[in-house]
């Protein structure tokens, strides 16, 4: 299942095999803990990583532009028509497994509207069978049209590579500089837990520490309010305190306003008071992930002032420059073939598939993640010595807390080409990194490690130059010749080769067996 999930709230569990996990991986210095390494891997020759020279990355990068010469964008600038805003009063009958958060998001208000309408006395209580009222959202004038960044400023990718998050922090006397927080029993610097945030959730780490210093003043000062220490971003919700946490909800928003508008959603932004803003004509996904999350903290009136060009963007250019100049797109081009993969199991063994396209990453990312679980009557999170075998060819770049990623091609950058995410590997004969791997080799048993599930798989998921490929989308997985699609629903979703259609399902049935 999708890895991240108890960080950011919204996990629904499936079924008595598999249910919504988090993930967590160790941090620097920094910022590379590599466990120790148990077992051997047949037919693996652990080598040195290829890196990316100079010259590749002047490649990768726009010219620079001549003095005076007019700022352009990369971006593009099409205007989408604004959604039809409900205008009647609704109302809803509570369904199991329901949350005040998740019919909220369905009726596109805010939770604190139905709340308030219905006088809840706790949100986070509702019955099965409850009928609520569900008043229209309170439709606001238009947000502002200026665009905050490129679409390569928010996600972990080419442009993030000439960046060293070492040195930048360490050109400040800075709580970010002074903190440390445990995470899952390792003991993290503040710079350290930006760079994890970044990795897992695949969002650029200089938005992360824009993020952290427009609302605190984390990356410049040592004089940080309460609150902010608490709430370094904002995002005021118990049991969210410290770093980890907030950059880790926060990470979760941005990716939730890039991927949506990615799908062609237009808006509108949803306020917890219930008020809604259409968004400004002609903004881009970079700057739509960045307006979702500055929704989820501020009014609508602190938020025009965030969104326009004196606000959030000032900050970002006083700590990196203007970054538009610096924006390598498009990161996914219209002509990029998706690569043939092998199915991530063992020749002659047959696996339950047991979840469709759903969120690589957290609640926010694009649905690129597929589930299998190995053979096996046992249910739950049990030891299996079934192998998680590797797609493609390419080196292990990191490898820990259940978290494996493989480079595919092979220049030693996950900001870079197609990389491949499997979860939930054990620590037991997991593969080291630094090891390069041929399709078929052995990555490590699946497990419920590095994540909150209780039922042994593999999740598995692609990127392309940091942006998270959907599995349902116009670049679907091919796993030995069977093909994802989606059936609207996350978590819901086929796999088909010539006439044979598997259907996921959290279960074991004959109607989800897949064999290699």
């Amino acid at each position: 299942m999708r890895p991240g999930a108890a960080v950011a709230s919204g996990a629904v569990a499936l079924s008595v095999l598999l249910t919504g996990c988090a993930a967590k991986e160790s941090s620097t210095p920094d910022w590379q803990i590599i466990e120790p390494w148990v077992g051997e891997l047949p037919s693996a020759t652990p080598t040195e990583l290829p890196t990316a020279t100079p010259d590749v990355l002047a490649q990768l990068l726009p010219p620079t532009p001549r003095p005076g010469s007019p700022l352009g964008t990369p971006t593009p600038d099409a205007v989408r028509p604004q959604p039809v805003v409900r205008t009647q009063t609704e109302w809803y009958t509570v369904a199991p497994g329901d949350s005040l958060g998740a019919i909220a998001a369905r009726f596109g208000i805010g939770a604190g509207q139905i709340a308030s309408a219905n006088a809840l006395i706790d949100p986070n209580v509702l019955s099965v069978g409850q009928v609520l009222e569900i008043p229209p959202p309170i439709v606001q004038p238009q947000g502002p049209s200026y665009k905050v960044i490129p679409d390569s400023a928010l996600v972990y990718g080419p442009s993030s590579i000439p960046f060293d998050l070492n040195a930048f922090s360490g050109g400040w006397t800075s709580h970010l500089n002074a903190y440390h927080e445990t995470v899952d029993g390792v003991e993290l610097s503040g710079p350290g837990i930006v760079l994890q945030v970044a990795q897992q959730y695949s969002v650029d780490p200089r938005l992360l520490l824009a993020v952290l210093e427009y609302q605190g003043g984390w990356v410049r000062s040592t004089n940080i309010s309460p609150q902010a220490r608490t709430y370094p971003v904002g995002l005021v919700s118990p049991g969210h305190e410290g770093l980890f946490s907030q950059l880790s909800l926060a990470a979760d928003q941005l990716n939730l306003g890039f991927y949506r508008w990615r799908l062609g959603w237009a808006g509108p932004f949803v306020f917890a008071d219930g008020r809604v803003v259409p968004a400004g004509d002609g903004i881009n996904a970079g700057t739509a992930g960045v307006a979702q999350l500055f929704s989820q903290i501020l009014g609508v009136e602190a938020w025009r002032d965030t969104m326009a060009e004196p606000g959030f963007a000032a900050t970002y250019r006083e700590l990196f420059g203007d970054p538009f100049l610096t924006a390598i797109e498009p990161l996914v081009p219209d002509t990029l073939p998706d690569p043939d993969l092998r199915l991530p199991i063992e020749t002659g063994t047959t696996w339950s598939f047991t979840g469709g396209p759903h969120s690589a990453w957290g609640t926010g990312a694009a649905w690129a993640a597929l589930d299998f679980a190995p053979p096996g009557d046992a249910l739950g999170c049990v030891w299996s010595d079934a192998w998680v075998t590797a797609v493609a060819d390419g080196p292990i770049l990191r490898a820990r807390n259940g978290e494996v990623i493989q480079d595919l091609d092979g220049d030693g950058h996950e900001q870079t080409g197609w990389v491949v995410l499997y979860m939930h590997i054990d620590s037991v004969d997991r593969v080291a990194p630094g090891t390069v791997l041929r399709a078929g080799d052995r990555i490590g048993h699946p497990s419920c490690e590095g994540g909150v599930s209780n039922g042994t798989h593999v999740h598995l998921a692609r990127r392309y130059n940091g942006e998270w490929i959907a599995a349902d989308g116009a670049l679907p997985f091919r796993l030995d010749g069977w093909v994802s699609a989606g059936l609207g629903e996350e978590y819901d979703g086929t796999m088909t080769r010539a006439d044979v259609r598997l259907e996921a399902c959290g279960c074991r049935n004959d109607e989800n067996q897949i064999t290699r």
